[in-house]
């Protein structure tokens, strides 16, 4: 059912402890269960299952249950061992595990979406139950009771969700690749406010609430930190994924981001440096270095006898430049760009071997990744991919 594997050691590499497989669908979502040596798996072939590890090293089903429609996402509380799964139809099961993860018991289901569930938060300080859907509609429920407390329409359906639990504010990320902030109370909400920094649709959120920022990662490849604490507006851009962004965890207690794309690739980003903001892009008629005209400036062209260039930008600076005044490329770390990038000749000079020094580690978890879990009190990863497989692995050497 599970092949373990010894771990050899290797220098600032996560480590690969564990393979779990048998499953007839890919897992759409898992968790490590704090404490146990296991992880509970909800799938689309049905199945929720919790696998413990045994004296031999695998990991075995102690609870093997099989819905009526696929899994779709699911959130566990380790404290209630409660356990809230979000279905294919639209409603939410909650079971409840018992204390030594060999039994599970029918606690309530939520008449909660006319579609595909995509989030599910447990929160267990207001117990309150949040859940997201295709059908467009943000719900809240009571988790005692049962009943629904509210709900709010968004412009897309909705990939993204946090909550944090001292403004009671909820963190929507959405298809549209907006972000929608809004407060809860017992039986309302209102919006406070709205954003968009990505191209594509938002896929991931990840919310710290010591530092105040909210982590939005996206299929355009992009990872945005919003400073919501500042009060200033900061966004800062992370540029170090080739593929769309499956997964975002936040380890505060070393100030370091991981992050997933559906390449297989986990990035380890150091947030504890001054990191700057990209420039907003200028709109220039010409080449704001040679003064050459762009080919949609016909009167410049007209008047100079040039023919008109493409325009570009230069990543640093942010000025509209041609392609001979931009001809090379540099990495810019702190601004987010991990990867070489386009900057006009004179930043080029001006950036030193010292600002090309990488904040981020990169690293190849070898299957296509469609869902993440941190677990910070033992340091490990757990992926989920489309070969039907969860990976866990060891990150203490490259998160500490």
């Amino acid at each position: 059912m599970a092949a373990e594997i010894q771990p050899q050691p290797q220098a600032r590499k996560p480590c690969l402890l564990n393979k779990i497989e048998a499953f007839q669908d890919v897992v759409s979502s898992a968790v490590i269960i704090p404490k146990e040596d296991g992880v509970i798996s909800v799938s689309e072939d049905r199945t929720i299952r919790v696998w413990l590890k045994r004296d031999s090293g695998q990991y075995w089903p102690s609870v093997y249950h099989t819905m009526s429609s696929s899994c779709s996402c699911m959130s566990f509380n380790p404290e209630t061992r409660r356990l809230s799964m979000g279905m294919d139809t639209g409603s939410i099961c909650e079971f409840i595990l018992s204390e030594d993860y060999n039994k599970m018991t029918p606690a309530r289901t939520y008449q909660a979406h006319q579609g595909r569930v995509t989030v599910v938060v447990f929160v267990l300080e207001m117990e309150w139950l949040l859940s997201t859907g295709q059908d467009k509609n943000f719900t809240w429920h009571c988790s005692e009771s049962g009943q629904q407390l509210g709900t709010y329409r968004t412009s897309a359906w909705v990939s993204g969700l946090q909550f944090d639990v001292e403004t009671r504010h909820a963190f929507v990320g959405d298809q549209s690749g907006q972000v929608t902030i809004l407060k809860l109370e017992q039986d309302s909400c209102s919006l406070v406010t709205t954003f968009k920094g990505h191209t594509g649709n938002v896929t991931a959120l990840c919310w710290d609430p010591v530092q105040r920022v909210l982590f939005s990662g996206s299929s355009d490849h992009s990872i945005i930190m919003w400073d919501i604490g500042g009060r200033k507006g900061t966004a800062i851009e992370l540029q170090g994924h080739n593929d769309k962004i499956q997964g975002l965890c936040y380890a505060s207690h070393t100030r370091q981001l991981i992050s997933c794309s559906s390449d297989g690739g986990i990035v380890i980003w150091n947030m504890d440096v001054t990191r700057q903001e990209t420039p907003e892009w200028l709109d220039s008629d010409s080449c704001q270095k040679c003064e050459q005209p762009f080919f949609w400036n016909f009167k410049q062209m007209w008047d100079s006898r040039k023919i008109g260039l493409r325009q570009h930008h230069c990543r640093k600076c942010g000025q509209a430049v041609c392609g001979k005044c931009s001809s090379k490329r540099s990495t810019i770390p702190l601004m987010g760009f991990e990867f070489e990038v386009r900057v006009c000749d004179s930043c080029h000079e001006s950036i030193t071997d010292e600002d090309r020094a990488p904040t981020a580690t990169f690293h190849d978890s070898k299957h296509s990744i469609v869902y993440m879990h941190y677990d910070p009190t033992t340091g490990n990863l757990l992926t989920s991919g489309t070969d039907k497989v969860i990976k866990l692995w060891d990150m203490t050497p490259v998160v500490s």
